[in-house]
């Protein structure tokens, strides 16, 4: 079959417009194309959302870099006579939101000086640039959203389950049935009388409206899911200060007035003005189409919403939110566009299409044969002219068959009950700390043959403390009391240590309202500082005595951070802190015992690098932390890359998370390769990779320098080999992916934290993102986001994946095997006996069971254990396996010619005789197809293994769906005769249908 779904092939990333428009008109059979393409891209409005985004970003482009000089030419005037109106006097404010959306928008640096800068501007807000806003005191915050606005933008009103129910009733199959209802009413006036000629059409009505009814809860449950899918998406968090403290509040309570910290890889949450600043750099390419970054500072302070933190730090005063932003305004224009369509779901829409047309064909001859043998049978008894209104219900009748085979033949049901196991798979994600953000992340993870993943939090507790540290040259171990610490440590050398970690961090000591203090900062900072308390507790003190002139922070590619400080007397000092051996190739000199600053020889650099060695192969994080004095011939007010003296070498420790190893095993066990990618010392990196149980004896470890200066021949030898790259950079990360993806044709999921993971994550597969530790440009980029960072996290990913493919498959199976019994049995019927013995009504039970509680059952069964002991999902090889075409072919061979045997036989094997001896047949036929059906169901909930019954328990859902079809069969049965068209059946003929039913499972072993 795949070679008939050359046009339903997409790319679960960077697929085309083409490729889409493509498999969209290739879809030419569909009962209720509203339905069928709900969940998929509207790629019209798409194309003019997009054209809207780009017009938009001119405008705001020749706003910033042409329209500064003109805004100020017609308004600098104005602030000289503004007034702010009433209701924002009245409330204690003295500008007013539109003045304030209006200045930012424009970039008028004239208005910001007239209104004193953003000293002014923070007064006329009531609040306090160092503190922040006071939540306790006027005007309280409800008071600001109400003026100001909230900061959020008006989303895409929700579908009411009403609408649901009237896009069901869109599918033409089912209004066709309707009508033969209402006509077969008409004609049955006359041939039947009344109240009889209703009670076919009250069936056919009432079972259209449960199809209906089923079909709107399910769709309706489908939305709950993805909306809350959404939601968590939209969850973001934004450090600012209030009441004096730091704490981190929802994206959508920020407020105007509110004090925000902002970090690289953070996104501008609203629009602001830059209270202050360290090298800061933003990305505003998704405003104004610029990919150059543009540097922040008190000559350019205007920050838009949506921008991007390249790199740096700042704080800055929000002056507009929501849809008083630039970006707010820009995304209230875009409506919800619908998501894309995964792989999957295309190619079943392929095979629901071509099967289809098969079903189409053969309903279509049922009809003819069922019309063709009408005709006949009057043309032999001399009445083919003579034609009567029940001739023209039985053709009628012959029509609403056909209609019913239709529905029954072509698999609506196919493509949905992807986005049905996706639904129920990234719900059961978000319960455990996984959100996706694309659909195709939990269908392709099923396929990933390798992960790449960082150390440090994914695999370690991220709980890091300083265990060793080495200085003076002793090795001390820190883990004692602050008095056994200091009394190994002379006071001069404790000074320029504490100074060290003091004035070179990025850290703060927080207090809470209870006095409790907090540090904030990443767990390499909080450790250092941490420690830094424990022989100290002066960390304030020390931060308003000395006075910081210049930070180089830490990125991935410096690894190490850098600051210029001032002394009170006037002294400058230059701190260094970072990767070991890159801030040890900066110093020349060394402290000893005393303080003295001794020359770092050959023989002293050899014993320091013998010293990181040892804490590393302990699975120590290593640091140095270096100082230098800055004397009158240094550049005035640069950071120096040299002539550092060489302080203290720490060693901190980095738990392995429990349950780590094991994960990895499993990961190994289903085929999946793990290699580890960190920016930590080689010796670290292999004993945490050891630990782990990533690095095996013929593995390979590397650096990222030596790494990158392979040619592309030594790279094809060693990548495979590869299981630890250390001291790497995002730049070897995104080298090793490519390698892998282009070269090796694996499928790669990676994890990653930082701004500059952003590249490696869209060249992946699967992109995966930190939860915590996370910058939120990791996280746009991502395609599923670890809420807890753990490793496991992703076995589970990697578990649903798997479990989502193969529940697709389940159900494929099953309804191909049930949809080819039912149509073919018809068609043989119509053609050798002129009859078939099922009517609409359980034609739509049939259709019912398959396409509803058929996917509900089994396109939702959760994953085993057993999954994670099988190689990759090859989808190469083909969506239908030969084990599968065998299970169709084989069961719906076997189950046809049961059929068939009974309906032309039945009557003598039964023993079946007098007038209602057609109608016992045709209802036991109808009761052993449903049994039938029952056991394939079983049968199909493993595709490729004989124990079928393995796990049944834990599947809760197919024995709710089993129990429901059994018990609605027999009240149908039992006691709708009337409007079913069946007759009650013996206790022996009930156990004869369970009985048939169930030898389709013998077929399994065979």
């Amino acid at each position: 079959m795949e070679n008939f779904l050359k046009d339903f092939e997409i790319r679960p990333k960077e697929s085309s417009d083409a490729a889409r428009r493509k498999w969209r008109s290739a879809v030419t059979i569909v009962k209720n194309r509203r339905r069928r393409f709900r969940m998929v891209a509207d790629l019209d409005r798409r194309t003019e959302a997009e054209l809207l985004r780009k017009t938009h970003a001119e405008k705001l482009r020749i706003a910033v870099l042409v329209g500064k000089a003109a805004f100020q030419f017609i308004s600098g005037g104005i602030v000289q006579s503004y007034e702010v109106t009433d209701e924002f006097r009245l409330a204690g404010f003295e500008i007013d939101a539109e003045k304030l959306s209006l200045m930012i928008e424009a970039q008028n640096l004239r208005d910001l000086e007239a209104f004193k800068g953003v000293e002014g501007i923070a007064r006329r807000l009531s609040v306090s640039l160092d503190k922040g806003i006071s939540t306790i005191e006027q005007p309280l915050l409800p008071v600001r959203q109400k003026l100001y606005g909230l900061n959020i933008w008006k989303q895409k009103p929700s579908k009411s389950f009403l609408l649901f129910a009237w896009e069901a009733l869109q599918d033409k199959t089912l209004v066709i049935l309707l009508v033969c209802a209402i006509i077969s009413v008409v004609l049955g006036a006359f041939a039947e009388g009344w109240p009889k000629c209703i009670y076919n059409a009250i069936s056919i009505t009432l079972s259209v409206l449960l199809v209906v009814m089923l079909t709107a809860i399910s769709d309706h449950q489908q939305l709950g899911q993805f909306q809350n899918l959404e939601q968590e998406k939209k969850k973001k968090y934004v450090l600012v200060s209030r009441d004096g403290q730091k704490q981190k509040v929802l994206f959508c309570d920020l407020v105007v007035g509110d004090v925000v910290h902002l970090y690289s890889g953070d996104q501008v949450p609203a629009d602001g003005i830059l209270i202050s600043g360290i090298n800061l750099l933003v990305d505003e390419s998704s405003l104004s189409g610029e990919s150059e970054p543009v540097k922040i500072s008190t000559e350019s302070p205007f920050l838009l919403s949506g921008m991007k933190v390249q790199d740096g730090s700042g704080r800055m005063l929000v002056t507009s939110v929501g849809v008083r932003t630039s970006w707010g305004r820009l995304m209230e224009t875009l409506d919800e566009i619908g998501g894309d369509e995964t792989p999957l779901q295309v190619m079943l829409n392929g095979v629901a299409t071509y099967i289809g047309k098969i079903g189409l064909f053969i309903s279509i001859l049922t009809f003819l044969a069922l019309t063709i043998w009408f005709l006949v049978e009057k043309a032999i008894q001399n009445q083919f002219l003579e034609w009567s209104s029940s001739d023209i219900l039985e053709l009628l009748n012959y029509i609403a068959v056909a209609v019913a085979l239709i529905i029954v033949a072509i698999p609506e049901g196919l493509p949905l009950a992807v986005t049905l196991s996706l639904a129920f798979a990234i719900q059961k994600l978000m319960n455990d700390r996984l959100l996706v953000r694309h659909l195709y992340a939990c269908e392709t993870m099923g396929s990933v043959t390798c992960i790449c993943t960082d150390k440090t939090g994914t695999l370690t507790t991220n709980n890091m403390v300083v265990e060793k540290m080495w200085i003076s040259d002793k090795v001390i171990f820190c883990m004692g009391t602050a008095d056994s610490l200091g009394s190994t440590i002379s006071l001069s050398v404790l000074d320029i240590l504490l100074q060290s970690i003091f004035q070179n961090t990025e850290a703060e000591v927080v207090r809470g309202k209870g006095g409790g203090k907090t540090i904030m900062g990443t767990p390499t900072e909080r450790a250092l500082l941490e420690f830094g308390l424990l022989l100290r507790d002066n960390f304030n003190a020390q931060r308003q005595q000395f006075r910081v002139l210049k930070i180089e922070p830490f990125n991935s590619f410096r690894k190490k951070m850098s600051v210029l400080v001032a002394y009170p007397d006037g002294e400058r000092r230059a701190f260094c802190k970072g990767a070991s051996e890159i801030v040890l190739e900066t110093c020349d000199k060394i402290i000893d015992c005393n303080g003295e600053f001794l020359p770092l020889t050959e023989e002293r650099r050899d014993t320091v690098m013998f010293i990181i060695n040892n804490f590393s192969r302990e699975a120590l994080r290593t640091l140095c932390l270096a100082c230098r004095k800055i004397e009158n011939t240094t550049v005035e007010g640069e950071i120096p890359n040299d002539g550092y003296t060489l302080v203290a070498l720490i060693g901190i420790k980095d738990p392995i998370r429990p349950g780590v190893k094991s994960a990895v095993q499993t990961c190994l066990a289903a085929g999946i390769t793990v290699r580890m990618v960190t920016g930590d010392n080689i010796h670290t990196a292999k004993a945490i990779a050891k630990e782990c149980g990533i690095l095996t004896n013929d593995g390979l470890a590397l650096e990222g320098p030596e790494f990158r200066s392979k040619s592309p021949a030594e790279m094809k030898v060693l990548v495979p080999k590869i299981q630890v790259l250390a001291r790497s950079t995002p730049v070897d990360k995104h080298i090793l992916v490519t390698c892998l993806r282009d070269e090796f044709r694996e499928k790669v999921a990676v994890t990653g934290d930082g701004t500059n993971d952003a590249p490696a994550l869209k060249k992946a597969d699967i992109g995966l993102s930190m939860g915590i530790a996370g910058t939120e440009v990791a996280k746009e980029n991502a395609d599923a986001i670890i809420l807890d960072d753990n490793f496991n996290t992703i076995v589970n990913l990697v578990k649903w994946g798997r479990a989502v493919y193969i529940n697709v498959q389940k159900f494929v199976q099953y309804q191909m095997t049930v949809s080819m019994v039912t149509v073919m049995f018809s068609f043989v019927s119509a053609c050798i006996s002129g009859s078939i013995p099922l009517t609409v009504v359980q034609l739509l039970w049939v259709n019912l069971i398959v396409d509803g509680l058929g996917a509900l059952a089994l396109a939702t069964e959760p994953p085993s254990d057993e999954l994670m002991k099988k190689p990759p999902v090859r989808q190469a090889e083909g969506f239908i396996t030969k084990y599968m075409w065998r299970n169709i072919f084989g069961q719906g061979i076997y189950q046809l010619v049961v059929l068939v045997f009974f309906n032309f036989d039945g009557k003598q094997v039964l023993g079946l005789s007098g007038s209602d001896a057609d109608d016992i047949l045709n209802t036991f036929i109808f009761n052993t197809l449903i049994f039938f059906e029952i056991f394939t169901e079983i049968n199909c909930r493993d595709v490729d293994r004989l124990n079928v019954f393995r796990g049944l328990f834990d599947s809760w859902k197919l024995l709710v769906v089993t129990a429901s079809v059994v018990v609605f069969q027999v009240i149908i049965v039992e006691f709708l005769g009337t409007f079913a068209n069946t007759v009650q059946l013996s206790w022996q003929l009930w156990l004869l249908s369970i009985f048939i039913g169930s030898t389709c499972m013998l077929t399994q072993l065979f």
